[in-house]
């Protein structure tokens, strides 16, 4: 039997269950969500019982939004193989990302685990507990082709207005290079300012440009002017102290990159494999 074959079976498994996803405003009930042990395998403790409850901040495409009524993407596959080691189902609840460099959502008891295209970095650290890095980001300077700006040095001596989205590390960057960006809520209205011309330039995660230029009419009116290697890796965050979930984390995403599974998910929703971007050396 080929090795990959049960894998396979599993990622066509983890695609159909969320299917089943349930996108819903952060919860502030006290519903246990089902009868039974909030105990999975493992010896994991879940806010919960019967399911691992995602946070999460929608859209930010391909590591998740939600397509045909359903919440997908790079990242929800990925926890969705976590959720299938528990033997649980994924529940995804759209929180505001503010919330994701505090933990507030996780001390809350209100999720078990964040999933955002989160950057690790030594400050959230002290807030959250993350795991190993599951994929190495770039930002990217994209630009309206019309505005003729080649780079950050070039947008800043035209003086041209750049945005970012709030709260993130592209936002952090941008500041650090002086720049007073206009400040998004989501990726989506980053992209939307470009679009309309609020902005002339954005800084922003190079994997969401990917997407985004797939599409002719983007392509044909905007380009990416520069990439930037700020060093970033990407981590879920659980519960500062929550050792037993971030092993089962770590498990999953080791046995998904030695197994095929990873890049089978990451041809899916990223692009050509990229294995420098896909196999961060562990922070």
């Amino acid at each position: 039997m080929n090795p990959l074959s049960g894998r396979r079976t599993r990622v066509l498994a983890a695609t159909t269950a969320t299917a089943g996803l349930l996108l819903v405003a952060a919860c502030t009930s006290s519903d246990d969500g089902g009868s039974g042990s909030k105990t999975a395998a493992g010896g994991v403790e879940l806010v919960k019982a019967g399911q691992l409850t995602t946070c999460t901040h929608l859209p930010y495409p391909p590591f998740q939004s939600e397509i045909d009524g359903k919440v997908q993407g790079f990242d929800v596959s990925l926890i969705d193989l976590v959720a299938e080691d528990l033997g649980v189902k994924q529940v995804i609840l759209d929180t505001p990302f503010e919330n994701f460099k505090t933990g507030a959502f996780l001390n809350s008891g209100q999720c078990d685990v964040a999933a955002a295209g989160m950057t690790i970095t030594e400050e959230r650290k002290k807030n959250v507990g993350f795991s190993d890095p599951y994929f190495e980001a770039t930002q990217a300077l994209l630009v309206d082709k019309k505005a003729g700006l080649t780079s950050l040095a070039d947008v800043k001596s035209k003086n041209a207005e750049i945005g970012a989205q709030a709260q993130t590390t592209g936002e952090d960057y941008a500041k650090g290079q002086g720049f007073d960006p206009v400040s998004f809520e989501s990726s989506d209205a980053v992209l939307n300012g470009l679009r309309s011309g609020q902005v002339k330039a954005v800084v922003i995660d190079y994997p969401v440009v990917q997407g985004w230029l797939k599409d002719k009419a983007n392509a044909a009116a905007f380009e990416v002017a520069e990439q930037i290697n700020t060093g970033e890796q990407y981590g879920f965050t659980v519960k500062k102290g929550n050792a037993e979930l971030l092993a089962a984390i770590d498990k999953a995403l080791a046995g998904a990159k030695s197994d095929g599974t990873y890049k089978t998910l990451y041809e899916k929703w990223i692009g050509p494999y990229d294995e420098s971007a896909a196999s961060p050396a562990a922070s």
